[in-house]
């Protein structure tokens, strides 16, 4: 097994810590932070904190069926997020890690129409991404093993509790 990357809960809160130190020392102001979830329910649930940033909104998108496993394209799930609660705002589109870059030039490209200023916040970025996204934590072309999914559900789909 290739070396993997470890982010632990505290580490967790000491990048989120200093990319809301880097958000802030560039003299952006997000109005709206975007969290693509679900990796991205964390970063920005930890920077709108840090920033001060009370209208957090959550876009869905399915790309990672798998470790290193993808649908070829990511799609935005339901519900979609209304334009004109994004209109004319500076938006935070916030996610774990920029891997491939595909999920957040999907949000990305979303938002672009409608809001005034949009930009990227990731606690990873790979090399490969697409997107090269304004505030960046680390740079790493390890797969990553999060806090939050590196271990496996409590529960399957159907709600069948599994042995621990």
């Amino acid at each position: 097994m290739a070396e993997r990357e470890e982010l632990d809960w505290q580490l967790f809160g000491k990048a989120t810590r200093e990319l809301a130190e880097q958000i802030a020392a560039s003299g952006y102001e997000p109005d709206i932070v975007l969290a693509i979830a679900r990796g991205g329910l964390f970063p920005a649930g930890a920077l709108g904190y840090a920033l001060d940033v009370k209208n957090l909104h959550v876009v869905n998108v399915e790309f990672y069926t798998g470790v290193e496993e993808r649908l070829p394209l990511p799609v935005m799930l339901p519900p979609v997020p209304n334009v004109v609660d994004l209109s004319g705002a500076r938006v935070l589109i916030t996610d774990d890690v920029a891997d491939t870059g595909a999920t957040l030039k999907l949000v990305r490209d979303f938002c672009a129409d409608h809001v005034a200023d949009a930009r990227c916040a990731v606690i990873y970025e790979k090399t490969i991404s697409e997107v090269k996204a304004e505030y960046v934590w680390k740079r790493t072309d390890k797969w990553i093993n999060f806090p939050w999914s590196s271990t496996p559900p409590v529960v399957t789909r159907d709600g069948q509790v599994l042995d621990a």
